[in-house]
């Protein structure tokens, strides 16, 4: 052996290394989900059942109670929609 002083400088520091450290972090990732709201069911509109030779008052009065049914269920759509559209809670 030559340099014994070099061999053993080198075990002493090969014994100061350090292992390595390994650290666990959680890390929140969005995760894409199914939506299971479910679609309301849609009402039947009171124009669809009126004969062909409706009275045109008879259409008029139809037609504006189809109006206030079909907000009532659009306003239930968007909810439904909303719904699949808010962000999901974690849970720890």
């Amino acid at each position: 052996m030559k340099h014994p002083a070099l061999l053993l400088c080198v075990l002493t520091l090969g014994g100061c290394a350090t292992a390595p450290r390994a650290e666990i972090q959680a890390v929140k990732v969005p995760v894409p989900v199914e939506c299971r709201e479910p679609t309301p069911d849609r009402p039947s509109m009171p124009t669809e059942s009126l004969a062909d030779d409706a009275d045109p008052f008879e259409l008029l009065r139809a037609s504006l109670a189809e109006i206030d049914r079909r907000e009532g269920y659009e306003i239930k759509l968007v909810a439904a929609l909303e719904n699949c559209k808010r962000p999901l809670t974690l849970r720890e």
